[in-house]
């Protein structure tokens, strides 16, 4: 076993037994909620999780309330409360603030895209869907590799600090922790698919605000705390014992603390390339209504703030007020950096003014955030190894039922495998901290090239190839040369050190910008947008045919047939079925002509005659809401990262009037995203509750009187 874990086996803050029931028993309760819920969803609603379109992007039909709640609880990672809490324990208030803004600017780019993929490829499943129409089937591997890589990481850190967690507080072997976490999310997932997890990321989001509120609120108002004043008061106090190295005046008061921004720089490179980077919150912008994306994502951009900010500020500091108190569970033991490394902050500030009650609903906690990203890490991953590997590379005339039978087994595989390397990290000694410092470096590097594959028409093929792999190099380098300059020797511990890993994301993100930009000067080409729409137009002919290919079809390819291009003026080609498009999506239509896929092929197809699926109010809508999109990122970046931190960076201790508005906020914040995301979504979605709860009582009415009348007869 690790030393890692041998430094983790401090005080037990719940027995084995009960952290067994509750693992064992929130799983059992949620998988039968949610099966019940696709059941409903099915029967009532016409929704059919048992199609390829339903299983992975949920009909299209998904509206704001419910893909903001989505959005915000896929975010909403157990980083964002546990160590959240942590790096404010150890670097002051500064972290929580900028671990805020380190969040939301992310969920606002990727509303932007998410509009831009509607318009220019508008039945997309997966973002490397989108690569492969592109560039074909080398571009689209290294990207399958690069999305995989991201999603593994991501989901196993999340079980491995949550493995970690357990055992910490209660003495549960981490292998068996590991294990559970996952298990209870493979049968609701698999059955039910991206809906079912809309579905379960809102139960979620509501059960963890309620949480994250009454642990803020409870802390606060604790006799030994004594409101926001008294734990001024205690800060302040206790300033000597914890002086921090690198704030202004070693205070836990200041945003002027060099660790803390740098945290709050590798944070955002790497959230960054979490949301971009995976196919989760893709599939989530594609499974939106045209009206939703924008507000939807939007709205959780905002919401989000408050988490890290009120309940990282609240939690962090009062563990620094009481880490030497007799009330402290560990106390008189020395607080170790490993266990504040894994997050064992706020348990031990749970345990210590809440009691044992306290910790049960942080177990609670942990296990919504866990498997909020377990489930949306399964759908994303089920994905692309039912979609673009399966059906792309192995059998392109599998049926529909064939495609969701293999997401169904891809769920399963990807559930074994991420406890597997979620074991691996847990052995080789690697925390929640070194794992948020090495994830930007191995993430990043593909952001750039993607986004550049919607937004830039010259970056050719081998730009998107090679710039991510001489990015990963190159940050790689970077963070481990900085490592041994500054400390002489490459280990866990110097690699997890701020500098080297902050020197090694930004190398990761921007250089490969740079290769992308100056490869593509190498053979330069133009893409054309309606491209997407001729390749979307041949793929659905080959799925309508039955016809197969042992590979995909790159654009140069395409182009290659263009001197061929036969003219048939006044025709409307729509690349998907009729059950794809919804009332508001209805094709332009200049002639009563069609395109069929047994008249002409559509490579020989001019682009001049290529129209898109999309009416010309709904595309006027999509541009409208795009450039709304870009306003509102261009907003918070500003507000969050310039105007309001900014001017606070200076030789400056928070005074106790100005740290009671500023906590007060912060907690505010925490109530508007709770109506935000739990509140709203209900008024949302009151006409499809309200459809749902009907049919059930009329079914439910209908047995009961079938069954007096059988027993009348």
């Amino acid at each position: 076993m690790s030393s890692l874990v041998i430094d983790l086996a401090g005080k037990t803050l719940i027995s084995q037994g009960t952290a067994y029931g509750l693992l064992i028993g929130l799983g059992v309760v949620f998988c039968g909620v949610i099966l019940a819920a696709v059941k409903i969803q099915r029967v009532y609603l016409s929704e059919d999780s048992g199609t390829s379109e339903m299983f992975m992007v949920a009909n299209r039909t998904v509206g704001t309330g419910l893909t903001a709640s989505a959005v915000f609880s896929s975010w909403m990672w157990i980083n964002e409360t546990v160590l959240a809490a942590a790096m404010c324990y150890k670097f002051g208030l500064a972290v929580p603030m900028w671990w805020g803004s380190g969040l939301c600017f992310q969920i606002a780019l990727m509303a932007t895209l998410g509009v831009l993929a509607k318009i220019r490829v508008p039945y997309a499943h997966t973002s490397l869907e989108i690569i492969r129409q592109r560039y074909g089937r080398i571009g689209h591997v290294v990207f399958i590799v690069l999305n995989l890589a991201c999603n593994i990481f991501g989901c196993s850190s999340m079980i491995l600090t949550g493995s970690q967690l357990i055992y910490g507080v209660s003495g549960m072997h981490f292998a068996a922790a590991t294990i559970l976490i996952p298990l209870g999310v493979v049968l609701y997932t698999a059955v039910g698919g991206l809906k079912a997890t809309f579905i379960t990321d809102y139960l979620h989001t509501t059960v963890a605000l309620i949480l994250i509120i009454f642990f803020t609120l409870s802390v606060l108002t604790n006799e030994t705390i004594g409101g926001l004043g008294g734990l001024y008061d205690k800060v302040r106090a206790t300033a000597a014992e914890n002086y921090i190295d690198g704030n202004y005046q070693g205070s836990l008061l200041t945003m002027k603390s060099k660790q803390a921004i740098i945290w709050g720089l590798i944070l955002k490179f790497g959230n960054l390339a979490l949301v971009v980077m995976d196919t989760a919150f893709w599939q989530k912008s594609f499974a939106t209504e045209v009206k939703a994306t924008v507000p939807g994502y939007d709205l959780a951009a905002v919401a989000i703030f408050g988490i890290p900010w009120g309940l990282g500020t609240v939690i962090g500091l009062t563990a620094r007020a009481i880490h030497n108190t007799p009330i402290w569970p560990a106390y008189p033991a020395e607080f170790t950096t490993a266990e504040v490394n894994a997050g064992l902050v706020m348990p031990y500030v749970i345990k210590a003014l809440i009691g044992d009650q306290g910790i049960v609903a942080f177990f609670v906690l942990l296990f919504m955030a866990l498997t909020s990203t377990v489930s949306s890490s399964m759908i994303a991953v089920s994905s692309i190894l039912s979609f673009d590997l399966y059906k792309t590379y192995i059998n392109p005339k599998a049926t529909d039922k064939r495609l969701v039978h293999i997401s169904h087994l891809s769920v399963v595989f990807h559930a074994v495998f991420i406890t597997a390397f979620s074991l691996i990290l847990n052995y080789g000694g690697a925390d929640m901290t070194w794992i948020g410092y090495f994830r930007p470096v191995l993430t990043c590097p593909g952001i750039l090239p993607l986004i550049f594959t919607l937004c830039w028409s010259g970056q050719t093929r081998l730009a998107l190839i090679l710039s991510p792999i001489l990015g990963f190099a190159t940050g790689v380098a970077i963070w481990l040369a900085t490592a041994y300059h500054l400390y002489g020797e490459i280990n866990l511990t110097t690699t997890e050190a701020g500098l080297p890993a902050l020197y090694g994301a930004i190398g990761s993100f921007f250089s490969p910008g740079l290769y992308s930009l100056l490869i593509s000067q190498y053979k330069p080409y133009k893409f054309d947008w309606r491209e997407f729409l001729r390749i979307e137009l041949a793929d659905t002919k080959k799925h309508n045919a039955g016809e197969s290919s042992s590979s995909s079809t790159s654009f140069e390819e395409k182009n290659a047939s263009q001197s061929a291009n036969t003219k048939t003026p006044n025709t409307t080609i729509n690349p998907l079925p009729s059950h794809a498009i919804t009332s508001t999506d209805e094709p332009t239509t200049t002639t009563s002509s069609t395109f069929s896929p047994t008249q002409t092929s559509p490579s020989t197809i001019s682009l001049e005659d290529i129209r898109h699926p999309f009416s010309d109010e709904t595309l006027k809508e999509l541009h409208h809401w795009y450039r709304i999109a870009w306003a509102i990122w261009v907003f918070i970046v500003l507000i969050t990262f310039v105007a309001w931190p900014m001017p606070l960076y200076r030789d400056y201790v928070f005074t106790k009037p100005f740290f009671k508005s500023w906590t007060s906020v912060a907690i505010l914040w925490q109530f508007v995203a709770f109506f935000a995301v739990v509140v709203f979504p209900l008024y949302d979605g009151r006409r499809q509750i309200v459809a749902g709860v009907t049919g059930v009582w009329r079914s439910l009415r209908e047995y009961i009187r079938g069954v007096g009348q059988g027993g009348v007869d």
